[in-house]
């Protein structure tokens, strides 16, 4: 092969890279991207391992790829926790009118902090309650201990030593998380059904 017919196809070579990688830039540009929401950036969520309302164990990995909309709380909670829940099973049927292919995306997931006392069949009657796709997940202390950690989220068990019969001190977040596990936004107690679903037609793509 002469060196005219080789710096031929070098050159060819460069050519079809440059393009490629062109496009590629071309493509990350133009390709719509979820706004940055206000926890960018934040050491929120990771890895789990938990049973859910049907007593299989599922880890993170199960729901890759698809936003969630994370709460922790438990069943025998008076007040904070069925409000809040109810407040996100509206806000996921507002979202489903609004755009059934985008709410498809979206999986609500309550996780107990109360594993003592939420089994697999108070945690089914509890997230059947409020919403049909709701997912209930509990678990050994340690596994629920493991993802309260991941999730920076605080729970006590405010009563007498030793009673079944005590409350649970806890944070009210509802937290939206995308589908690589990054945490988007939050609401707190205060929020409303309207404003998370103003979040999930924001940040969902």
């Amino acid at each position: 092969m002469s060196k005219q017919r080789l710096s031929f196809k070098t050159a060819a070579i460069v050519l079809l890279l440059l393009c490629a990688l062109g496009g590629l830039v071309l493509w990350s540009v133009q390709a719509p991207r979820a706004p940055a929401g206000p926890l960018a950036g934040a050491q929120i969520g990771g890895p789990f391992t938990l049973i859910d309302q049907d007593g299989r164990t599922v880890t993170e990995k199960d729901f890759g790829g698809r936003y969630k909309l994370v709460y922790f709380g438990y069943t025998f909670c008076p007040d904070v926790c069925p409000l809040d829940v109810q407040k996100l099973a509206t806000a996921m049927r507002t979202f489903e009118k609004q755009d059934p292919a985008r709410a498809a995306k979206v999986v609500p997931i309550f996780i107990t902090v109360d594993p003592e006392r939420d089994t697999t069949a108070a945690l089914k009657d509890f997230v059947s309650a409020f919403h049909p796709r709701l997912v209930g997940l509990g678990g050994s202390v340690a596994q629920v201990d493991a993802a309260k950690k991941a999730y920076r989220v605080y729970a006590k068990k405010a009563g007498p030593e030793g009673s079944k019969d005590y409350l649970v001190d806890h944070t009210a977040m509802i937290y939206l998380m995308g589908p690589d596990g990054a945490p988007i936004s939050f609401t707190d107690h205060t929020g409303t059904a309207d404003q998370i679903a103003a979040d999930l037609d924001k940040y969902v793509r």
